[in-house]
């Protein structure tokens, strides 16, 4: 109920809930070795479960129990602890009581100026690449003020409890009041340190200010191309995808965003990013010289942009699959649909949801041209085959994933393969996030992979392999930790902003930097796969190790109806994909196009031999021919390559965009004259 995400963020949310009750009975009975020990059992609890970032900590504080109340409940209880112990009418229990209060009394100056500095640096529009010298944007405060400020505040009543506890234990009162003075002082000093950074030359100018700047920033840049985009953090490599794309475009690009959370997601990249939260700000931004946006995901905040005339608005989605999510009705809106070959367009007419034909362009997928294609043989000694489900989807139709029905049958059937085959698992980074279901079947898998990869680590079959490949391994590991450094350090520029404010002052666009991160994470990705031995099973999760490096270093693929299928399709490497929803394998085929070349899977999964076959036997591929087909149906044609068919695209709608404009402003030149 408390979404503590570990076993030890419960150990600690329940010894934080069991230290309270033990402290107010140690201050009633009264036990002073009992009260300090439940006491320092609660500071350690709180502060794992901040440290953690526990949802726990937030749900107290919706329940009347948050930071700053249990704090105050341990220092009444203290409070509580002297009385009971006869201190009621000495001057320790007094000095005591006053020096709380007055400590309490500084926390609330401390967490207003804290909550000032931050709105006034909160930037109307946070940027990167964008050239703000005409907003004035100061040095952000130390991190050491400005990083989780209520939780250090109050922690240093700690000199307090420990000193009023060893007062009351020796009996030397002068221990309990330096400890009281050591509070109230360091409480004040954080607070003195705070107050220079309230001054006006020390906060970023109005939001007016800030706006300026960056319309003045547009009126010079003028951009031409736009890439729109709105989401959670979770769904940041729907935008990611087309960075690169956007950066090879021959007008003037950019990026626009609608949440603050997405930026610290974002890939490295020299196009300008402009990110503006507030719907009215994005409105009354200049974009008059903006001649096409485009859209990666159908979402309400894309209205705002879409009420602009001046600019065509495309959706280009951010893949290519059977899904109903692929032909949206709401993609009517858009003046043109993008997709990647004669499919989507064939998609849409049979959906019937109301998008024309001469409104969708076939520019194929520029961000294939990674994929090696197949040679025809295995990459190593023993198939690799990468598992590759999409996620649960927003209901529980059992076509959304594999996962549920049939993921632990194909994940079994590949490690128990009669003959050895190696087994990648890559789950969709929304795994789980709504479906308990599919989180427990995502763990089981993972452990179960975990588990036999330590099994074949230790077979004696691999252990030639294994002791011939420890050095290359190791000049790997240490290749990676290199590199990781090196990343680290370009990710900051050398510098670690302070806030967002900082960041959009001092992220500049750097070709030759990100040309270096390019490489770096291209060497990053290859060290990795050399980090472990060509029979080792691999569960792999998050960004860094890149789904296309999957396929590149794969020689099959299991999978579902999504774009992931849709993409390897342009590898022309045999793949296979569950008929979840049992439609049977002739019905399941008509219904999606990506599936014409595939070996289909029920979800006992009986069939992975075929797949199998097809990898070791070239005879045995009876599919490869399909397979070439399908691939330009659904990707469309090698020459000219994508990223030519898309520029293309993109200048044949500004022309469009172009002359509407000018013909509407002919039109009312006219009306005026009359």
């Amino acid at each position: 109920m408390a979404r503590v995400g570990s076993g030890s963020e419960l150990a600690a949310a329940l010894l934080m809930a069991l230290g309270f009750p033990c402290i107010m009975l140690a201050a009633i009975i009264p036990n002073l070795w009992f009260f300090a020990g439940a006491a320092a059992v609660t500071y350690l609890a709180d502060q794992y479960l901040h440290h953690c970032g526990s949802y726990l900590v937030n749900r107290l504080a919706a329940v009347r129990a948050g930071l700053s109340i249990r704090f105050l409940v341990r220092q009444l209880l203290l409070i509580l602890l002297l009385s009971r112990l006869g201190y009621g009418e000495q001057t320790l229990f007094y000095v005591t009581v006053a020096c709380l209060l007055a400590f309490y009394g500084l926390q609330a100056p401390q967490s207003a100026v804290v909550t000032l500095i931050k709105l006034r640096r909160r930037l109307p529009v946070v940027t990167r690449n964008v050239d703000l010298d005409g907003a004035r944007i100061p040095d952000a405060p130390p991190a050491l003020l400005m990083n989780r400020p209520a939780e250090k505040m109050l922690h240093l009543d700690i000199f307090a409890m420990v000193g009023v506890l060893v007062a009351v234990e020796t009996d030397r009162h002068g221990i309990a009041y330096v400890g009281l003075a050591t509070t109230l002082v360091l409480a004040a000093c954080y607070l003195a340190a705070l107050l220079p950074y309230i001054r006006s030359k020390r906060l970023v100018a109005p939001d007016a200010k800030v706006l300026g700047a960056v319309d003045a920033w547009l009126s010079e840049y003028k951009p031409t191309v736009a890439l729109y985009f709105s989401g959670s953090k979770d769904s940041a490599y729907q935008v990611n995808m087309w960075l690169e794309t956007m950066a090879q475009l021959d007008g003037r690009p950019l990026i626009l965003l609608r949440e603050r959370t997405i930026l610290p997601q974002l890939n490295t990249t020299s196009v300008p990013v402009l990110c503006v939260p507030g719907g009215v700000h994005l409105m009354n931004l200049d974009l008059s010289s903006v001649r096409v946006a485009l859209y990666a995901a159908n979402v309400g905040k894309n209205i705002h942009l879409l009420r602009v005339p001046t600019m065509k608005h495309v959706f280009i989605g951010h893949g290519d699959s059977d899904k109903l999510a692929s032909v949206n009705p709401y993609s009517k809106a858009y003046d043109e649909v993008w997709t990647a070959g004669r499919a989507g367009r064939d998609r849409y007419a049979l959906a019937d949801v109301g998008v024309r034909d001469e409104d969708i362009v076939e520019v194929g997928r520029p961000q294939l041209a990674t994929i090696q294609s197949w040679t025809g043989a295995q990459k190593n000694p023993i198939p690799t085959v990468l598992y590759a489900p999409t996620w649960e989807g927003w209901d529980d139709s059992p076509g959304n994933t594999s996962l549920l029905l049939a993921g632990e049958n194909i994940v079994k059937r590949l490690l128990n393969s009669e003959k050895p085959v190696r087994l990648l698992y890559k789950p969709h980074p929304f795994t789980g996030t709504r479906s308990a279901k599919a989180k427990a079947v995502h763990q089981r898998i993972t452990a179960v992979i975990e588990k036999a990869g330590v099994e074949r680590a230790t077979d004696p079959r691999w252990a030639k392999e294994s002791a011939a490949l420890q050095p290359v391994q190791a000049e790997a590991r240490a290749e990676l930790a290199r590199i990781e450094a090196r990343l680290e350090a370009l990710s900051s520029g050398g510098h670690v902003a302070g806030d967002e404010a900082e960041m959009s002052r001092d992220s500049l666009a750097d070709p030759a930097r990100e040309a270096e991160i390019a490489r770096l994470k291209d060497e990053w990705n290859a060290a990795s796969w050399r980090a472990f031995g060509w029979w080792e099973h691999k569960v792999i999760t998050g960004a860094r190790m890149r789904l296309y490096d999957c396929f590149n270093e794969s020689d099959a693929m299991v999978s579902d109806i999504s774009s992931v299928v849709s993409d390897f399709i342009a590898s022309g490497k045999p793949y296979a994909v569950t008929d979840s929803a049992a439609l049977g394998e002739d019905e399941f085929r008509r219904q999606n196009t990506a599936v014409r070349a595939a070996v289909i899977l029920s979800n006992a999964a009986t069939e992975l031999d075929a797949l199998l076959a097809a990898v070791v036997d070239p005879a045995a591929d009876t599919l490869a021919a399909d397979r070439r087909e399908l691939k330009e149906y659904l990707l469309g044609p090698d020459e000219p390559t994508s990223i030519e068919q898309f520029d293309t695209a993109v200048k044949a709608l500004a022309v469009k965009s172009e002359a509407r404009n000018a013909g509407l402003a002919r039109s009312l030149a006219e009306r005026v004259s009359k």
